[in-house]
């Protein structure tokens, strides 16, 4: 049967209306590879999600915080689905409102925020929703964080290959970190990973007040930092093993950086010892700090050399304790680890410390970016 004229035209009418709005949901849609055209990225799950990894640079306004998530979550386990949508939905509303009084007030006309949750459903649908009904050009990340993850596990693997790396060695104490430092400050390509993961990458190293990111939070960090750079240009790195604390250099990054040229600084070891009880002087400052680190290598030294190291922190010995240290247990296991992992060290440049001062470091650095650029 033929339909009515007028009936076929609504359903026309109908159909382009769904077309257009499917359209307009679509172009709200962007990936990671879009991260940068946006002024603003915005994380609304949980703070214990947006803690443990986020994009570098996003802020945290959750549409449901930790402790509503759970209500919603038990409700809909416990009651009903429908329950659940209706006091969910009064709470990221309530949620919402609060963002656009206390955090999104001052924002521009012009302003182009990206959001995104942990699929890029319904908690950052609800906020770009009313971001665009303001007139903001918001946009959702497509998948959300799990799109995200997968693109930094991906781009993890592939991005180390694109660079040349120049790797800093040099024995404990001798200011690889400083000198890294020194080259960020002029402008060169440096990939700081024990800043990245807060710990100074020995038994001694954690950093007071400091914990470490997650591992994932420490990915993503080196993901962001590996994509800023120009594979045109060598990117500058300190020697590293496998883990920086409790966190593993990613496989592909760790294998570029041990295939890497090597930059050779030396300094003596009167200048390592100074300038190791600047960079600890929280142990300096309390040595009983001092105890439990310590004690981790009981089994490679014995409790007598242990206690004897204590006994020199105790009396504030420290020339004799930190020189003890590195010729006894650092210096050796520097060593060994280098000539394992890095194959180029023996036909690296040679750098030599001559004082304990930055004009010292920022000398060396000209003098390492004239032989590697």
């Amino acid at each position: 049967m033929k339909k009515p004229v007028l009936l076929d035209a609504s359903i026309r009418m109908n159909k382009t209306h769904y077309q257009h709005a499917a359209a307009l949901k679509d172009s709200t849609l962007v990936t990671v590879a879009q991260l940068a055209g946006f002024d603003e990225v915005i994380d609304v799950r949980s703070e214990a999600e947006y803690a443990e990894d986020h994009i570098p640079g996003a802020i945290n306004c959750p549409v449901l915080d930790n402790a509503e998530r759970a209500r919603v979550g038990t409700i809909y386990k416990q009651v009903s689905a429908f329950d659940a949508k209706i006091i969910g939905a009064a709470l990221v509303s309530r949620n919402i409102a609060r963002h656009l009084e206390t955090k999104f007030g001052d924002r521009p006309r012009g302003w182009r925020p990206l959001v995104y949750c942990w699929r890029g459903g319904s908690r950052s649908g609800a906020l770009v929703h009313v971001l665009q009904q303001v007139g903001w050009r918001a946009g959702r990340l497509d998948g959300g964080y799990k799109a995200y993850r997968r693109a930094v596990i991906a781009d993890l693997h592939d991005l180390p290959r694109q660079f040349q790396w120049r790797v800093v060695c040099g024995l404990t104490g001798s200011g690889k970190s400083r000198l890294l430092r020194a080259l960020a400050q002029r402008d060169a390509q440096v990939l700081d990973l024990e800043a990245l993961a807060a710990h100074r990458g020995s038994v001694l190293g954690n950093l007071p007040g400091e914990p470490q990111p997650s591992q994932k939070m420490f990915e993503s960090m080196v993901w962001a930092g590996l994509r800023k750079f120009d594979a045109a240009r060598p990117v500058l790195v300190e020697a590293e093993s496998k883990k920086i604390g409790s966190v593993r250099v990613p496989e592909a990054l760790i294998a570029s950086m041990w295939n890497g040229e090597c930059i050779r600084l030396e300094a003596a070891v009167e200048l390592r010892v100074a300038m190791l009880q600047q960079e600890y002087q929280h142990f300096v400052s309390d040595p009983g700090l001092l105890g439990i680190p310590l004690d981790c290598l009981t089994a490679l030294y014995g409790q007598k050399q242990i206690d004897a190291w204590k006994a020199l922190a105790a009396a504030g010995r420290w020339d004799t304790l930190v020189r003890g240290l590195l010729e006894n247990h650092y210096d050796p296991a520097y060593t060994r680890s280098t000539l394992k992992h890095y194959p180029h060290y023996a036909n690296g440049m040679r750098l030599e410390l001559p004082a304990n001062n930055d004009a010292a470091f920022d000398g060396l650095a000209a003098q390492c970016l004239k032989a590697v650029l």
